[in-house]
């Protein structure tokens, strides 16, 4: 090439270099000039993912379990005006409120694992779908046998969906997240009340349409959202985080790193396979330790409005709805800060164990006291509803400490499926003591102790220590699946 024409050669190229930058700077107008864009930190990818899970994530997973939790509950306020239409006693209502768990728990364990290889966004839609058809069928029924059928299918139509959430924000977020994550997720149940309460008296008090009883509209009403999610999921919720378009590509890369790094970890201590899962010394611990306190939890559930009712026989059912919203609206905030504490300081044992003493305090002298002052009575269920409810996050925590892949879907299924039979035993021991005392005191002690045992049970609980293991390697990395199918033997 001639010499002369080198210089001029040189000169394009550094022209076109300059272009070339320019055309790739957000704003030329504040100097870009030649200079490269810095690559994100892996700081600023962390800060970035965390944010964008928790605002896409957790409000639509918070969304469907307000539904659920006003579709599983709402039969506890339908009681006020149904138990009379249908002649249902204490007893008999005892075990509606608590047949649901019978069918919840027989398809609980196959509902996760089918959940864990179909994919949560499909199945997750199926059962809002299936249950809301459920629901709304349950307010034609005639007698109380035809209702006990309708809540043991409702059962079944539900089985899986606790326990499939849990199972899949261990997709998306990290064991230090965890606690305050599921925390933030299970206020829903109290925000379902807050919300659910007042509207069922309401209904309770002014809906007759067709001349059809006011319970069965609760039912059919509030059977109609179910419905609704369960298609919105359908076309929106993602499964996975290779599928959330709200991420970059280097913020999928990252979660999906960090989360397999994770496993690697709970893998290195000694995996379990999902069969052993169900066998494990551990995951029967934790089970124990959920049926303890779902039996306080559920009889506080059904009860209440009634216990509330009892108080005195000139409150309208709007009334008790308002007065029933006062303790979940006081349970809200505490679990949130204990959830969040229990993160920050990565303990779980003390965090749980400690609120459920004060709500077995609590439920004591509920159960003993001969006062009639409503205003001690919602203080008191203020302390049961705020004890319950903050054992949730740091709980819903310890399987994640140990668990993965299907042996994590088989494990916290296992463990909600029985601990579920606790939401049948409370409410129907309950109903039952009542019916032979006349008074729903000596019960409510019974739940107590129960929530008593639930906090020694937790107290002896023993973290296991993982060993240091160095980075995943980035071909274990690949966005297309967060957690292994398989585990290994311990």
């Amino acid at each position: 090439m001639p010499q002369n024409i080198r210089p001029e050669l040189s000169a394009v190229n550094r022209l076109l270099s300059t272009h070339d930058s320019v055309l790739h700077c957000a704003d030329p107008s504040r100097g870009c000039g030649v200079s490269a864009r810095p690559a994100p930190t892996p700081s600023t990818i962390e800060a970035s993912t965390i944010r964008k899970l928790r605002t896409h994530i957790i409000p639509f997973v918070f969304v469907l379990f307000v539904v659920a939790a006003l579709d599983r509950n709402n039969i506890g306020f339908a009681a006020l005006t149904m138990n009379k239409e249908l002649a249902i006693t204490s007893q008999q209502y005892g075990f509606i409120a608590g047949v649901f768990f019978f069918g919840y728990s027989i398809f609980e364990i196959p509902s996760n694992l089918l959940l864990h290889h179909i994919g949560a966004r499909v199945w997750i839609a199926r059962i809002l779908i299936t249950w809301g058809i459920v629901t709304m069928l349950s307010g034609f029924v005639r007698t109380a046998h035809q209702l006990y059928a309708a809540r043991f299918l409702l059962g079944l139509a539900e089985a899986g969906y606790f326990p499939g959430i849990i199972l899949y924000l261990t997709y998306w977020f990290r064991q230090r997240q965890l606690a305050q994550t599921v925390a933030l997720f299970v206020t829903a149940n109290p925000v379902a009340n807050i919300i659910g309460a007042p509207i069922s008296g309401v209904i309770l008090d002014h809906i007759h349409w067709f001349g059809l009883g006011s319970w069965r509209w609760l039912l059919i009403l509030e059977g109609i959202p179910a419905i609704v999610g369960g298609i919105v999921t359908y076309f929106l919720l993602p499964s996975r985080p290779a599928e959330a378009k709200f991420l970059t590509p280097e913020e999928r890369d990252w979660i999906t790193n960090e989360l397999s790094r994770e496993e690697q970890e709970k893998l290195a201590t000694g995996g379990i396979t999902a069969g052993r899962a169900l066998l494990h010394r551990r995951v029967w611990h934790l089970t124990a330790i959920n049926f303890a306190q779902l039996l306080g939890f559920y009889s506080m559930f059904f009860w209440m409005p009634q216990f509330i009712k009892s108080l005195s026989s000139q409150y309208s059912n709007t009334m008790v709805g308002l007065l029933v919203m006062i303790p979940y609206l006081v349970g809200l905030p505490v679990m949130i800060l204990v959830g969040r504490s229990s993160d920050r300081r990565m303990e779980r044992r003390f965090h749980a164990a400690i609120p459920l003493m004060i709500a077995t305090a609590s439920l004591t002298l509920l159960g003993t006291t001969t006062s009639s002052s409503v205003f001690l009575s919602v203080t008191l269920w203020c302390l049961v509803a705020s004890g319950i409810f903050s054992l949730w996050g740091p709980f819903w925590s310890l399987p994640n400490e140990f668990l993965t892949g299907f042996s994590a879907a088989a494990g916290i299924a296992l463990i909600n499926s029985f601990g579920n039979l606790g939401g049948f035993v409370g409410p129907y021991a309950i109903g039952a003591i009542s019916k032979k005392t006349g008074s729903l005191g000596t019960g409510l002690v019974f739940v107590g102790i129960s929530l008593l045992t639930s906090a020694i049970l937790i107290l002896v609980w023993r973290k296991r220590k993982a060993p240091e293991i160095g980075p995943v390697p980035k071909a274990q990395a690949s966005s297309t699946a967060v957690l292994p199918t398989a585990d290994i033997d311990s």
